[in-house]
């Protein structure tokens, strides 16, 4: 008996906290738009059939073809940074503006762009690096990195070793906080995480 009202609790303790984010009303809810005529909320990126080949997951939206105006510095120490790639470039097929919202199971028209702050365009100088290697020799190189060999959080942020913008954004708006960040930045508790400052 103790344990079935141990799981109840903790599956109603996981429910409230699931309940607190969640796609449907945030930015990602796409299922009321106009140019959205499946009504669908998951569709307008995934789809459990005919996926694009080499997209996880379950990728159903046209990709971005553009090259980017990337972020430098002398002071980012990443060897690696390139393109947009992975997660990422997910990100960008919408946020970049050059790939219509609309364009996803075949679609391929280019209509309905993003605008206001959501659009990033192609010159991403201005914005935080991303697909590149974040590891114990990067962290050690830029002396002002946590090491992700020693956070588990650090280390849980990133995608196949590297910084994407899924690093700091949850696309399904899971904890609920506002800019779908996976954390608050109060006091800058999200930059924290990784720079040590």
């Amino acid at each position: 008996m103790r344990k079935i009202l141990v799981i109840t609790f903790s599956l109603l303790l996981s429910g409230a906290v699931m309940a607190q984010g969640t796609i449907v009303g945030s930015a990602h809810d796409f299922s009321s738009e106009t140019w959205n005529t499946t009504g669908q909320i998951c569709i307008v990126c995934h789809t459990p059939h005919n996926a694009k080949a080499g997209y996880e997951p379950l990728w159903n939206h046209e990709v971005t073809t553009q090259t980017f105006t990337l972020y430098s510095s002398s002071t980012l120490n990443a060897t690696d940074l390139g393109q947009p790639e992975g997660a990422s470039k997910l990100c960008l097929s919408c946020h970049d503006g050059t790939v219509g919202l609309e364009a996803f199971s075949g679609t391929t028209t280019n209509t309905n762009l993003i605008t206001g702050d959501a659009l990033l365009g192609t010159d991403l100088t201005n914005d935080h690096p991303i697909s590149f290697t974040y590891d114990t020799t990067l962290a050690t190189n830029d002396g002002e990195l946590v090491d992700p060999s020693s956070s588990t959080e650090v280390a849980g942020m990133l995608y196949n070793g590297k910084m994407e913008c899924s690093s700091c954004h949850d696309v399904h708006n899971t904890p609920g906080i506002a800019k779908l960040l996976v954390k608050s930045n109060a006091a800058s508790a999200l930059c924290l995480t990784c720079h040590k400052k």
